[in-house]
């Protein structure tokens, strides 16, 4: 199939990468208004050739959605304007609600599946594109009901060939769960990497005495400004509930720490201890789908 993407970033990339590999991609499209995106993504053999949105959607059977949240829904308008009958139009974006409802008044809408294909990296651009992204990772699809069969076997082609185990959802739940599981991590990698900048101005300091711990902790303050700020205004309602709920804990945690209460501490860790459980869980599930498409 001829597939467009439109924004040849990390998550665009990665997939124009892979289907192609797996051979579900005949050809790539790149539309992108960052024209030395365009360039970097024609240099590394992620798209064949760069097009204007219009016509690259109009010779396309597959159009993948790749850019910031904010913009999505406009920009789906235009697509679904111009695609052909057959064809599929699928969104990558961490949040659903919004793009969704967008859709729902559009003629075409069994057209589009709203998608969330949860893997990704702290780096951003084509340069951060690779193949195997998507391996094992969970994909979630939106509002499923709403779309037509031939679009879900699209779907179902593309991310099978892309290793991921999709779960369907309600586009509402969606963006209130992804809050806590993705959306608060990013927040507090950047409250953290704030804190630490701010408190500590010499930057020798801070890397002679830096570990794993903090490097992983604060992996995520890397994260791309242009992607992330639309995210967290997109859904700050179900972001703040979040914030507030990790607000109260980290408030328990220091009065205990205040108080000298060392056995609350303690309880509290132990308590924290069961994500390990749930992350293995997690994590085993993930290496089965891997094997069972193999």
């Amino acid at each position: 199939m001829i597939v467009t993407v439109i924004g040849t970033g990390l998550i665009g990339g990665s997939m124009a990468l892979d289907l192609k590999k797996r051979k579900v991609a005949t050809k790539v499209l790149g539309v992108d208004k960052d024209q030395t995106h365009l360039d970097k993504a024609l240099e590394m053999g992620i798209i064949e050739e760069a097009r204007e949105l219009e016509e690259a959607v109009s010779t396309s059977d597959l159009v993948i959605l790749a850019i910031p949240v904010d913009h999505a829904p406009q920009v789906l308008n235009t697509i679904l304007d111009n695609l052909n009958p057959d064809a599929t139009v699928i969104d990558v974006g961490s949040i659903k609600a919004n793009i969704c409802a967008a859709a729902d008044l559009h003629s075409k809408r069994e057209q589009f599946v709203a998608c969330h294909p949860m893997a990704g990296t702290e780096f951003s651009g084509p340069d951060a594109a690779h193949y195997y992204l998507f391996d094992g990772k969970a994909n979630v699809i939106c509002d499923a009901e709403k779309s037509s069969k031939n679009a879900l076997s699209t779907v179902e082609t593309v991310f099978n060939a892309l290793k991921m185990n999709s779960i369907h959802m309600n586009a509402v739940e969606h963006d209130r769960h992804i809050a806590y599981v993705s959306h608060l991590s990013h927040i507090t990698s950047f409250t953290l990497g704030l804190t630490v900048l701010d408190i500590e101005k010499d930057e020798k300091s801070i890397f002679n005495m830096a570990s794993t711990g903090f490097a992983s902790t604060v992996r995520l303050a890397k994260s791309s400004p242009d992607m992330w700020a639309p995210i967290f205004h997109e859904n700050k309602e179900n972001l703040v509930t979040a914030i507030d709920a990790y607000m109260e804990k980290l408030q328990a945690f220091k009065k205990m720490i205040q108080d000298e209460q060392q056995d609350g501490t303690h309880a509290n860790i132990a308590s924290a201890n069961e994500i390990k459980r749930i992350l293995e869980g997690i994590e085993l599930r993930g290496k089965e789908a891997t094997l069972n498409t193999l």
